[in-house]
């Protein structure tokens, strides 16, 4: 299967697709809710894989209800993914091969994730991929998260890219959401979320990891 387009520019989610960090987040929330008495159901934690915190922070509240204090939480699973991840978080397969193939193709590429700037500083920064990126928009560069297409549209726009010559990597259904409706060609490379009918649809195509991306782009990427 070919693209549809040549393909000018990359552009990467960060949390499960550059760096194998929601597992360590989902251990974190559900150890954190069996702390408080409470449950943290897979199902809801997939509902808010992609979002913003400020979205995910109205999944909690609705699902655990009276009682529930929103900071005490957050902080508990803070303190327990920090803990989890004081050795760095593993990178996905292919990542690094990926990012060589862009650099001998000499294809801008950015990151575009729902994390702060600080998590993408002490992610890519300790994985020392930095300085790999173009541009990075992360939550405080928008005004609406994902799946709200801003994100990606500002990470054409910074990598001074028509979207529609872009490629979007992404593995969560709203991510995928998002990329598809700036215009971009998207690929959905699964972690947490099994792709759908919807995700099939939206997609170009759907890969098992970034191995498989960059034997697509091989012969794809324009400068």
């Amino acid at each position: 299967m070919t693209l549809p387009r040549p393909v000018s520019a990359v552009i990467f989610d960060m949390d499960g697709l550059l760096i194998d960090s929601e597992r360590l987040m989902l251990k974190a929330m559900q150890g954190a809710a069996q702390a408080m008495g409470r449950d943290m159901p897979f199902p809801v934690f997939q509902s808010m894989v992609g979002l913003t915190h400020a979205a995910s922070d109205g999944i909690l509240t609705d699902h655990f209800g009276e009682g529930f204090v929103l900071e005490d939480y957050v902080a508990q699973v803070r303190l327990r993914y920090v803990e989890s991840h004081q050795a760095g978080v593993a990178l996905k397969a292919g990542v690094i091969e990926m990012l060589d193939h862009l650099d001998a193709m000499g294809a801008p590429r950015a990151v575009a994730t729902s994390s702060r700037m600080a998590s993408v500083e002490t992610h890519l920064g300790h994985a020392g991929l930095l300085s790999r990126f173009d541009a990075f928009i992360t939550a405080e560069s928008v005004t609406q998260g994902k799946p709200h297409p801003e994100p990606y549209l500002k990470a054409a726009a910074a990598l001074g890219m028509n979207p529609q010559d872009c490629i979007a990597l992404e593995d969560s259904h709203n991510g995928v959401r998002a990329a598809a409706a700036a215009g971009m060609m998207t690929i959905m490379v699964p972690d947490m979320l099994e792709p759908n009918d919807e995700m099939r649809d939206l997609c170009v195509r759907i890969a098992r990891d970034l191995h498989e991306v960059r034997d697509l782009l091989a012969v794809m990427v324009r400068k």
